[in-house]
């Protein structure tokens, strides 16, 4: 299935160049950092916990996912609700918090997400939430627009589903994974969608 994006109407404040340019960046960023993101997981699994170079891979896949859904509410401002804006805030706020469980990783030297969690605990429980609700709150709004391919934003939404019940059966974490790779494809499905979108003319 190939995605499209659809041409924000007249009246965007961005030129077609800058507009251009911003669609290429977000775009690129929500293909690569989701990839990067599931081979860091794939790396934990396949050495059966943490190490340094993959702590450092998912650092740099989590680099970007704070303004990764607000970049796209940037290029798609004409046809997204303020409800996706406040959405991808609250998203963004749970990646920032992410990132840096993954450098206190690093200094802890701690061999796997188990020992993390048990260091942080409801902490790290609440900003898993927060991802849920923002990351959900987002999905509805981009669905109920014409902004972004619905079979990306299905994903991504799906995807945070199976994190949520997998957290609330208490399922080991090699399982979140398989959400987290929904949610992911979902991601890359709406930067493929940015990449490929029509240039759009200048206001």
């Amino acid at each position: 299935m190939i995605f499209t994006l659809h041409k924000p109407p007249p009246g965007t404040t961005l030129s077609a160049s800058n507009h251009r340019t911003l669609r290429v960046v977000v775009g690129t960023a929500a293909i690569a950092a989701p990839v990067l993101h599931c081979i860091t997981d794939a790396m934990e699994w396949y050495l059966g916990g943490f190490t340094p170079p993959q702590l450092w891979l998912n650092y740099v896949a989590f680099l970007p996912m704070p303004w990764l859904l607000l970049g796209i509410c940037a290029v798609c401002a004409e046809e997204l609700r303020a409800s996706a804006i406040a959405g991808a805030l609250l998203y963004g706020v749970a990646f920032t918090y992410f990132a840096h469980t993954t450098l206190f990783a690093l200094h802890s030297q701690l061999p796997g997400y188990e020992a993390l969690w048990r260091q942080l605990g409801s902490t790290y429980t609440a900003h898993g939430a927060a991802m849920v609700v923002g990351g959900l709150v987002f999905a509805w709004a981009a669905f109920r627009s014409a902004a972004l391919p619905k079979v990306a934003v299905l994903l991504f939404g799906a995807g945070l589903l199976v994190n949520l019940g997998l957290a609330v059966v208490s399922a080991p974490d090699i399982l979140q994974t398989t959400g987290t790779a929904i949610r992911n494809a979902g991601l890359v499905g709406m930067g493929y969608a940015l990449l490929v979108g029509n240039p759009v003319r200048a206001a």
